[in-house]
């Protein structure tokens, strides 16, 4: 088991998502940033849906109850293992009461933390992954324990990466959304030629950008969104949609995220500025 000594600012258990169920309003969930988990599983040799712990801003302090291996990847922490610094996107071996803690955040907003064979959690609809109406978990608790299972001994194909940050990277790249014929050329204009920061409203559910275009009124049935999907309000402001988003909306969709550029975003905090590129 994994003991949580303390809990950090917001960390959750969360695999690649739940699927199937958009019909009877549930989000899908799962890592937002599924580039940096699918890495660090990848590593281990675990499955691309193994549980993996989202940390948010403010990492936590863990003990091992027993002996396993992990990574690490995401936003750049200073992350230490019994007080030694270690390196994103490579492997280590944990032992009984060895100690791993998160200090200071640098650059980006949640990190990861893979072990060998995924977290163990009750599974609802398919998924591992905690939202609160479906796991009635909001996040990891301090003094709570986490399973998995043990491994003494593992002997990885490939057991370090260097791989291409998208810590720093402020473009993303959209597709046209259903709605992206109602905008006008001036409302375009503006989308692909402003430098947009993140406002004090985003979370796993949406991202709420600080800059406003000329707004779209527009009455429309209440539609299909998805993870990625951004909307324009009346009042101009950007809604981008995430990973425990609504599954219907009410305002047009007139841009998507790619998967990738979710992932980008997942990764930027308040004040942090993005821009637009089409497909």
């Amino acid at each position: 088991m994994l003991k949580v000594i303390e809990q950090g600012l917001f960390t959750t258990l969360q695999d690649q998502g739940r699927f199937g169920f958009k019909d009877k309003g549930v989000p899908v969930s799962g890592s937002m940033d599924v580039y940096t988990t699918k890495t660090i599983n990848a590593l281990l040799e675990n499955a691309p849906n193994a549980t993996v712990l989202e940390i948010t801003m403010t990492g936590p302090t863990l003990e091992f109850k027993a002996s396993t291996y992990i990574c690490i990847g995401g936003a750049n922490f200073v992350v230490t293992l019994n007080n030694e610094p270690i390196s994103p996107y490579k492997i280590y071996k944990v032992k009984t009461g060895d100690i791993l803690s998160y200090g200071k955040l640098n650059l980006g907003f949640r990190g990861y933390l893979a072990i060998k064979g995924g977290f163990k959690s009750k599974v609802v609809l398919n998924s591992a992954s905690y939202y609160y109406p479906i796991t009635k978990s909001r996040c990891v608790k301090k003094g709570e324990e986490l399973n998995y299972d043990e491994y003494e001994d593992f002997n990885p194909k490939i057991s370090e990466l260097k791989i291409s940050s998208i810590l720093n990277k402020r473009e993303l790249k959209i597709a046209k959304g259903p709605e992206y014929n109602l905008l006008n050329s001036s409302q375009i204009k503006q989308i692909f030629t402003t430098t947009f920061s993140v406002s004090n409203q985003n979370d796993r559910m949406a991202y709420q950008l600080k800059e406003e275009i000329e707004g779209l009124s527009y009455s429309m049935l209440t539609s299909a969104t998805l993870p990625g999907t951004i909307q324009l309000t009346p009042s101009g402001k950007l809604i981008i949609l995430m990973k425990d988003g609504q599954t219907t909306g009410g305002y047009p969709r007139v841009l998507q995220l790619t998967d990738r550029a979710i992932c980008v975003l997942a990764q930027k905090k308040y004040g942090d500025t993005v821009s637009f590129k089409l497909l």
